[in-house]
């Protein structure tokens, strides 16, 4: 099991029963795959759906706000984007899960725009953070040249301010709470001084600490 689908298993055991849920472009879109068959969330995806299936169930007719090919649940709802973004916007998005190019201790959010890099924009990711009322971060837990992308102060121009409710990493989880970052949770593959080691935020281990089980469990 890779870190993404490790991550998309565990951001999906945080969704619960009756909600509204944007999974945003990237990991994130492949939660859909793991949710527990015992609940039932609706999908939503801000170009203009209610009630998204899973990514293996296609539509060829039909796609994600990232592009991809999807299929839609029976009862799904078709509209258009202005009517998404009101929905968003109203408060009436239970969860959003995003990527994250950069978290930091506060519960600060970058995720759009690499300096110097050409990007096509922002998407919904403002709207999203803003209006949702829990945001979790899936992402994996070091950038690809291994430096930490959790961080005392994020460096890149940020999506949000202090609104980042959970991270979720291949390697830890951890929730912001009055403005403290939390480890909740820790693989079984790592010790709690090389998580310290591979991340420069400062975070406080909670008093129950969870050792989250071999991947196998996660299925």
């Amino acid at each position: 099991m890779n870190a993404k689908e490790r991550i998309a298993r565990r951001v999906a055991q945080e969704l619960h029963d009756g909600d509204v849920v944007n999974l945003g472009i990237g990991l994130p879109t492949q939660v859909a795959n793991y949710l527990a068959e015992d609940i039932q969330v609706t999908l939503q995806s801000e170009n203009g759906f209610l009630g998204l299936g899973p990514l293996d169930e296609v539509n060829a007719c039909l796609v994600n706000a990232g592009g991809q090919p999807c299929g839609m649940i029976p009862g799904a709802a078709m509209f258009d984007s202005c009517f998404s973004f009101a929905l968003i916007r109203g408060g009436h998005v239970d969860v959003c899960v995003l990527g994250g190019l950069q978290v930091d201790e506060h519960g600060n959010l970058a995720n759009w725009m690499v300096p110097g890099k050409m990007v096509p924009g922002m998407g919904g990711a403002m709207d999203l953070v803003a209006g949702a009322k829990k945001v979790i971060i899936a992402m994996e837990h070091c950038a690809k040249n291994g430096e930490p992308k959790l961080l005392h102060r994020c460096s890149y121009p940020l999506t949000a301010v202090g609104k980042v409710s959970k991270v979720i990493t291949e390697l830890a989880v951890f929730s912001f709470v009055n403005g403290e970052m939390i480890l909740d949770e820790i693989s079984d593959t790592i010790t709690l001084d090389e998580l310290r080691e591979r991340t420069e935020a400062h975070f406080r281990p909670c008093a129950h600490l969870k050792i989250r089980q071999p991947a196998e469990t996660l299925a």
